[in-house]
């Protein structure tokens, strides 16, 4: 029985390693797709309004910079 039972506590282990592998493996693409989505949205909106986007990248490099002095 004790072989049996070794046999089994290593394949459960074996799967659940298999399946941690696979939920990794796909909610690396799920953020690879969103990385996407909010990469293309961020260029329409820059192309869309070039200004206050220069305006808002300047205003968050002025507050970085006031953090990181301080």
């Amino acid at each position: 029985m004790d072989m049996e039972e070794d046999i089994l506590n290593s394949l459960n282990e074996e799967l659940e390693d298999v399946i941690d592998e696979g939920r990794q493996i796909i909610e690396n693409a799920e953020l690879k797709d969103r990385f996407n989505e909010v990469k293309t949205d961020t260029e329409l909106f820059i192309r869309k309004h070039p200004i206050q986007s220069v305006l808002l990248g300047a205003a968050a490099g002025y507050l970085i910079g006031k953090i990181f002095r301080s």
